[in-house]
């Protein structure tokens, strides 16, 4: 049979195919078995394999159950979410993944509106703005946009995830795009606060150093009731599960939340920006 050899080192997709062709060959089964498992032609597969057809996140999914891979820390769609948003922080594509899955979701962010709240205009802006400063190209800007409707959609399902977000003011404070943008942003937070599935608070500055974060930080709540933090810094983000060490964040959270302003006050709060109130 004629053998195409793979050379993982030259892009992430090559990387993806060579993985797929030593899991497969390492349990004995052919492209033709390997494909009927994961519902796809032995064509298919080879052309995966060699690089000649990119992974899809279904895939991925399929593979990672073929293998048994699901939920471990070195998923197919780990791997594939890497491929796909190559531009982003390391461990925020896998983060992406559970996010997508949790059922609950508690952020706390600092200086911008988070992704998940986002609205097409303001991630518009944020993007633009590091095409400006040289930190990514406009391909990769599209991405970034493309990747927040992306994450907004996946929480629009039967059974959405509750989700907790806690804003510092300075979120709502700093103005991003010229008063169009911010208009309609804040605009978006309250329909936010509105939702039956949803908390929003905002942490007042006068908070001070009782604040118990200085970083944004998210704690998933997974289907199985298991915790996953994710922070970042500048150059890397970083996923947390062992629970000795979430539940300690965790707290710190409930702390924030009972410490920041209602949810009834932190609309007035919104509302009252909107209308040019200091």
């Amino acid at each position: 049979m004629n053998r195409k050899e793979l050379q993982p080192e030259s892009s992430p997709q090559a990387a993806f195919g060579a993985r797929l062709r030593s899991s497969r060959e390492a349990r004995g089964w052919t492209q033709d078995e390997l494909g009927e498992r994961m519902g796809y032609s032995s064509t298919h597969m080879s052309a995966v394999e060699t690089g000649r057809k990119p992974p899809t996140l279904r895939f991925s999914r399929s593979a990672d159950r073929a293998f048994g891979t699901e939920g471990t820390a070195d998923t197919f769609e780990r791997q594939w979410r890497e491929i796909r948003h190559g531009s982003l922080l390391e461990g925020f594509p896998e983060y992406v993944g559970h996010e997508g899955r949790a059922a609950e979701i508690r952020l706390y962010e600092v200086g911008v509106v988070p992704g998940l709240l986002q609205t097409p205009e303001y991630a518009s802006v944020l993007a633009g703005s590091a095409v400006k400063r040289g930190a990514i190209i406009p391909e990769q800007a599209d991405e970034r946009v493309s990747l927040v409707a992306e994450r907004q959609a996946a929480l629009v399902r039967p059974r959405p995830p509750l989700i907790f977000v806690v804003l510092d003011e300075s979120c709502i404070r700093r103005p991003v795009g010229g008063p169009d943008v911010m208009d309609a942003q804040l605009a978006r937070l309250i329909e936010f606060a509105e939702l039956p599935n949803t908390v929003l608070q905002i942490a007042p500055f006068e908070m001070g150093e009782g604040r118990p974060f200085d970083l944004p930080i998210t704690v998933l709540t997974l289907s199985d009731r298991s915790l996953m933090s994710y922070a970042e810094s500048a150059q890397q983000g970083y996923l947390e599960r062992e629970s000795t060490s979430v539940l300690p964040i965790l707290t710190a959270y409930h702390q924030l939340q009972a410490d920041a302003h209602s949810q009834a006050a932190s609309v007035t709060m919104i509302r009252q920006l909107r209308k040019g109130i200091p």
